[in-house]
């Protein structure tokens, strides 16, 4: 049997903490997808030389929000809804793919929403898209992800 598991606890869990958190809240998970959102404050430390006098969000740091909320907050979500041992799952990027459209500039809130490819062998495969708070699809991809139990 499924046990339920807390959003607020999965974000509790991830192995990140700031300034390298891009996660702000899960809004929607299940067996088969998450929906999260992040908001890239304007006073983040990349912003300073990203670019001279016109700032925008390093493609690095759009993907690793969407492995955080795409991958790695699904892959605990996994783990803890089949496996009642898993505690601090560790989870390792495998592969990325990512598509980018438009730029994220600072201030601006997105939302990243992820389907599972698969999950088996304890690596989980998703489809990652991030979209602008218009709904404008900024990148996408395919992120892939270890997930390591003790």
């Amino acid at each position: 049997m499924l046990k339920p598991v807390d959003q607020k606890s999965i974000i509790s869990q991830l192995p990140y903490s700031q300034p390298f958190l891009f996660v702000d809240e899960i809004l929607e998970i299940d067996e088969n997808s998450v929906t999260g959102e992040y908001t890239f404050s304007a006073g983040q430390e990349f912003y300073k030389g990203h670019f001279k006098d016109s700032p925008i969000t390093p493609g690095v740091i759009l993907t690793e929000c969407m492995a955080q909320i795409g991958v790695v907050c699904l892959g605990i979500f996994l783990l803890k809804k089949s496996d009642s041992d898993s505690e601090n799952p560790k989870i390792a990027l495998s592969s990325s793919e990512v598509e980018y459209f438009k730029p994220v500039y600072p201030g601006e809130t997105v939302k990243v929403i992820s389907e599972k490819i698969y999950f088996r062998f304890n690596k989980l495969k998703c489809k990652v898209e991030m979209f602008s708070s218009k709904g404008e699809l900024i990148c996408k991809g395919t992120i892939a992800g270890m997930m390591l139990t003790k």
